[in-house]
């Protein structure tokens, strides 16, 4: 590493390192690198992190004879900063845009030839689809002399085979969602005129876009603690952004009535929400969107009233009175860089969840490094003996002692016994006729590494995905469960020995008697199902008539027939049986919950709880939030919302 001796080595170092990131550079004071003073260490920067990307400041760094290279990550997209960019500078009608794919590559030339002449902007998008054609694509630009105020803007996501010598031609920049609550919000209001805040003077209006500022940054931020926060990554942008806008700008227009109803309405359904397909992440933005957008806040920042936690904003953050955009902007820089939990109203100990999930992706992602790219395309006894071998040893270990490889279990009558009878037993064959079908896959792959057998498709394909640590699609098709097949294995042979002893008990009618853990099942919903189907008969009523309750006081007096489920997991808050309570920063990710009874009652009976003293939260079959088994009732206290935002859910114990 060079040494830095002077000022102006210090300012080239910074600006070899900020170019190697991939940020631009500018060479004036957009990064503030300036000589620092005697005796200090720090060239001028107020923080380390970069500001927010402008593409209107970065302009002005560009050139015509080097393309712009956007290196997008998923929910980025730059089109409408474009056109915005555009319209100021060159006009709307001199920037076109060519979205790449199949078919477009003539368009694109041919667009690209008409923009050098005539000295237009052109934005060719999503490059990484088109990989084979970018080499014809870097001889146009190499052989173009283009007219003064041509630019060419390109898009791409990061891809292993894009061309090492375009990308070091173009001036490369990454363009994605700021870090954090504070930059989402700067690069917000960066892109907001004055002229936008402020116009026709309505204070109500300013407010709502500040107000819309904040809650596109909490979605967009709450992507950092899946699956609690969202339960996957959503890709809200800045085209949601620009929606929100007009829609709150719209409703102002002509001094017409302003009615919240519309803006949740058309946010929950067209813009934030229709990116959404998860019904509890669902309610999560309802939730946003009430506390967001109601006339109870702005009243409050009329009255120099402070909105309570409970509110869309931190305690110590006031809406200005102002339709100046400065006033909002110094709201903004007054927050601070890290963003606290209570920013999304998620718990406290949010972190720990965090961490646990960032160390398990680490994992999986050292794991992925560490497979052999030549082990799975050839067979290698060797490799494939070494490699192999836990998962075989494993296989071993697991069914020691036990019989489920030589059980001999017929497929149950249909239409005999009770509903519950007849589940569990079904349950019982498949679960058997799994494990004996793993094992005579693992099997044949153990004779093929011994020499005793000639390798098959069948077995190469099993080979292949173990050797990636990746669960066979065989086995998923017969039970999905857990993506790492040593985790997966565990799994069958728990399931299968555990369900031996809930066939029993049900023989005997005693199993709707006992304390039932749902993770000893492989198909819990259809357990409960079952049992719904059992109510019915016993109350010679249809299934559709039936509603689903649960008490955690004890057993349901308005239930003929009931189970007493244990083993529940909570995260996102605490439960003692009595009252859900806030999680704090030192309390468990994960906390264990009393049994609780479920049954299935008539809709127009009472349940144990009221709607207003419960919430109802799902049960998911594992921490992944992937299977909602059910949903359950749990008594609480407060506004509903304080759940909804904390991402409370419950999960089956984990094995």
């Amino acid at each position: 590493m060079k040494a830095i001796s002077s000022p102006d080595d210090h300012r080239l170092a910074c600006v070899d390192i900020i170019r190697t990131v991939g940020f631009p550079v500018n060479n004036t004071d957009s990064f503030l690198l300036k000589a620092p003073a005697e005796g200090s260490t720090c060239p001028g920067m107020r923080e380390l992190s970069p500001p927010p990307l402008n593409l209107k400041r970065l302009y002005g760094e560009t050139l015509e004879t080097e393309p712009l290279l956007l290196i997008i990550s998923a929910g980025a997209d730059p089109s409408q900063e474009l056109q915005d960019l555009a319209s100021q500078t060159v006009g709307r009608e001199n920037y076109h845009e060519v979205a790449m794919g199949q078919g477009q590559a003539d368009v694109a030339l041919q667009a690209l030839r008409e923009c050098v002449r005539s000295g237009e902007w052109l934005c060719l998008k999503n490059l990484h689809l088109v990989t084979p054609w970018l080499p014809l694509l870097e001889k146009e630009i190499n052989s173009m002399k283009p007219k003064a105020g041509f630019r060419l803007w390109l898009t791409a996501e990061v891809h292993a085979k894009f061309p090492p010598i375009l990308l070091q031609s173009s001036l490369k920049i990454t363009y994605e969602a700021p870090p954090g609550l504070k930059k989402n919000l700067t690069r917000t209001y960066e892109s907001w005129s004055t002229e936008q805040i402020s116009k026709g003077g309505h204070l109500t209006r300013a407010q709502s876009l500040f107000c819309l500022a904040w809650f596109h940054a909490v979605c967009q931020e709450r992507r950092n603690y899946i699956p609690q926060g969202w339960t996957k990554f959503y890709e809200f942008s800045l085209s949601d952004l620009r929606a929100g806008f007009e829609i709150i700008d719209r409703l102002f227009e002509g001094g017409k009535v302003f009615q919240w109803e519309f803006v949740h309405g058309l946010l929950e359904n067209a813009i934030y929400g229709g990116r959404i397909d998860n019904v509890c992440d669902l309610r999560i933005l309802r939730s946003y969107l009430q506390q967001f957008f109601n006339a109870q806040l702005l009243a409050q920042s009329h009255t120099h009233s402070r909105v309570k936690k409970t509110h869309a904003f931190p305690a110590q953050i006031r809406l200005p009175n102002s339709c100046s955009i400065a006033d909002y902007r110094a709201v903004v820089d007054a927050l601070p860089e890290d963003d606290k939990p209570s920013f999304f109203g998620l718990p406290a100990n949010i972190e720990r969840s965090s961490q646990r999930i960032v160390s398990s992706q680490v994992i999986s992602q050292l794991r992925i490094l560490s497979r052999s790219v030549a082990a799975g395309s050839k067979f290698d006894r060797e490799i494939w003996s070494n490699a192999l071998s836990p998962v075989l040893n494993l296989w071993k270990r697991l069914n020691q002692g036990s019989s489920l490889i030589h059980q001999k279990v017929a497929l149950p009558s249909e239409g005999v016994g009770s509903p519950v009878l007849s589940f569990v037993q079904l349950e019982q064959f498949n679960g058997i006729r799994l494990v004996q079908s793993i094992h005579q896959s693992l099997a044949s792959l153990s004779k093929v590494i011994r020499g005793t057998s000639l390798m098959t498709a069948d077995v190469h394909k099993l080979a292949t995905a173990l050797l990636n640590q990746e669960c066979p699609l065989s086995w998923q098709n017969k039970w999905e469960g857990p993506e790492d097949p040593m985790q997966y294995l565990r799994a069958v042979v728990f399931r299968a020995l555990a369900i031996q002893g809930w066939v029993e008990r049900a023989e005997r009618a005693g199993l709707l008697s006992e304390t039932l853990d749902l993770s000893e099942l492989f198909h819990p919903d259809t357990f409960l199902n079952a049992l719904r189907q059992e109510t019915a008969r016993l109350m010679s009523c249809s299934m559709d008539s039936l509603k689903f309750v649960t008490s955690w006081r004890g057993k349901i007096t308005e239930a003929q027939l009931q189970v007493k489920i244990g083993g529940l997991q909570l995260e996102g808050c605490s439960f003692d049986g009595n009252r859900l309570s806030e999680s704090h920063h030192d309390s468990p990710s994960v906390s264990a919950v009393p049994a609780c009874h479920m049954a299935w009652i008539p809709q127009s009976t009472a349940g144990s709880y009221s709607p207003d003293e419960c919430i109802s939260l799902p049960v998911y079959s594992s921490a992944e939030r992937v299977c909602v088994v059910t949903n359950v009732q749990l008594p609480c206290a407060g506004d509903h919302d304080t759940w909804i935002q904390s991402g409370a859910a419950l999960f089956l114990k984990q094995q």
